[in-house]
């Protein structure tokens, strides 16, 4: 990945410096080749204003000056030069010959017919291309002669080569910086991926206390590195939870098992009078299993519960499940009194949750509440939500026992043999999965007041 990126990265600075140096060089090129015409097109100007007191008298007159000054000329700037009178014969020029005629160059004869010239042509003397300058010798209104100044077109483009060198520096020095900064900002990039990649593989192999380095990389790594490190979180709760669960779970179920196999092994040898007590026995045993297992079922939903939540009628529900209840509470000689007022009151939980949740706190205070007491459902408004409680007169818990009355399985010292300890973990899931909480706090007078706080709707 880390190389492909970096190929990338790279690419993309040579596509746009190749976009934008291509037509630069071209024109940088156009431009500084003008530039070299007109500068020599100004130096044979230059000279031919030397020269025309020479060509007027004929080409008489000392022009040894003259010949110093073309010939340091030739040597600066690696050109040659060559003047001629009218007639096309060589007056001047320290790499030709005085006479020399010149009338077979074409740029000559444009130039005494008074039109400078400048171009390139196949020069059979030297035989390679050269590069020419010609302009006319002009006094008053007469052309006198012609001024020519000749170089291989190769040195003319070894010079405007020289000069978009600095551009390819500038191009290569680029492409450098490009790479540097390429495995820079791939390895700034791709490092808290490899190191995410690798806690992935190493939380694939069970480690589930691995975590991705947060304070690394771009922002959208540090991101992702997160939604990462809470998904592994609560992955690492939930299996932690069904760890506990399963192996709570298994023991809580041997019980039961054991005890019905030893009386259907009982009932295999029992006489005909033994035989009914203990499949009676046997099938109590059953109903329990199920009703541990019924239980654990419901807890797995409520733990697993994923759902939208819906409105519930809080007035409605109570009285509901105190009509519902009422029955066995005069079996027990406990009356079950609804405490609540007709103010409106509604909460958001899981379906069903809160019939759940009054029917278990109802059911344990049953197991609990002497004959002759009362057991007092209400509900009251609290901040932002309500407060739903199922408060009896029994012996209460402590405060260690209250602290954990809420864990599976727990069961309270004296309690009804029947029963599961699953009740109260199952509150506390499907408050929670709700939204709200639940607890349980001292009641005035002893006994237990099982709350639940729910969010109002």
């Amino acid at each position: 990945m880390r190389t492909r990126l970096i190929a990338v990265l790279v690419g993309v600075v040579v596509l746009v410096l190749a976009v934008q140096d291509i037509p630069l060089a071209s024109h940088l090129r156009s431009v500084e080749r003008d530039r070299l015409v007109t500068r020599l097109e100004r130096d044979a100007f230059v000279l031919a204003g030397r020269v025309e007191e020479v060509l007027e008298a004929g080409g008489a007159g000392n022009t040894d000056r003259l010949e110093s000054l073309v010939e340091r000329y030739e040597i600066t700037e690696d050109v040659r030069v060559v003047v001629v009178d009218v007639a096309g014969s060589a007056v001047l020029g320290p790499t030709f010959d005085v006479g020399e005629d010149f009338t077979n160059r074409p740029e000559i004869l444009d130039a005494l017919a008074g039109r400078p010239v400048t171009g390139e042509r196949v020069s059979t003397t030297l035989g390679t291309d050269l590069f020419y300058v010609a302009v006319p010798v002009i006094s008053g209104d007469t052309t006198v002669g012609a001024v020519r100044i000749t170089a291989p077109a190769s040195t003319i483009s070894g010079a405007v080569n020289s000069r978009l060198a600095g551009l390819g520096a500038v191009v290569l020095i680029s492409v450098v910086i490009a790479v540097i900064a390429a495995f820079a900002l791939a390895g700034a990039i791709t490092r808290p991926i490899t190191r995410l990649t690798a806690t992935t593989r190493r939380l694939a192999a069970g480690d589930l206390s691995d975590r991705a380095d947060e304070d690394s990389g771009p922002p959208e790594v540090r991101s992702l590195a997160r939604s990462f490190n809470t998904m592994v979180g609560r992955l690492e709760q939930m299996v932690d939870r069904q760890r506990g669960f399963a192996g709570t779970a298994s023991h809580q179920l041997r019980t039961p098992l054991t005890a019905l196999r030893l009386r259907l092994e009982s009932a295999a040898i029992a006489d005909e009078q033994q035989l009914g007590d203990h499949l009676e026995a046997a099938l109590a045993e059953t109903d329990r299993l199920g009703r541990i297992i019924e239980g654990l079922l419901v807890l797995s939903r409520a733990e697993g519960a994923d759902v939208t939540l819906e409105r519930s009628d809080v007035r409605a529900v109570i009285r509901e499940r105190c009509e519902h209840w009422d029955p066995l509470a005069e079996e027990h000689e406990v009356r079950l009194v609804v405490a609540i007022d007709d103010a409106p009151m509604s909460v958001l939980v899981v379906p069903t949750a809160l019939e759940q949740i009054i029917d278990n706190y109802i059911d344990n205070a049953l197991d609990v509440a002497p004959r002759g007491s009362t057991i007092t459902v209400g509900a009251e408004l609290v901040d932002d939500g309500i407060e739903i409680r199922v408060r009896d007169e029994g012996p209460g818990l402590s405060a260690e026992e209250r602290a954990e009355a809420f864990g599976r399985f727990w069961r309270a010292e004296g309690a009804n043999p029947g029963g599961t300890g699953l009740g109260l973990a199952i509150v506390r899931q499907l408050a929670e999965s709700s939204g709200g909480h639940a607890e349980l706090r001292q009641a005035p007078d002893g006994g237990v007041d099982a709350v639940v706080f729910l969010r109002g709707s």
